[in-house]
């Protein structure tokens, strides 16, 4: 029974570099996608930072033309 464990160990261990050697384009694509993600965050961070005040009289313009005080 020994011997046939250390058979089918020899097995594996001799089939594990061929199984280790994948194609890693799909892992490399999702980096760059996360990349991508934490990137586009952080320019819609700062543009909304830099144009706070704009944006504020934008919705504040926006309401009080609801309210039917247009100027």
């Amino acid at each position: 029974m020994n011997t046939l464990n250390n058979a089918f160990l020899r097995l594996l261990s001799w089939q594990a570099p061929k199984i280790e050697m994948s194609d890693e384009k799909g892992q490399t694509l999702a980096e760059y996608g996360l990349i991508m993600a934490v990137i586009a965050v952080a320019v819609v961070i700062t543009a909304v930072t830099l144009f706070r005040t704009a944006i504020i009289t934008a919705f504040n313009s926006a309401t009080n033309c609801l309210d039917g005080t247009c100027p």
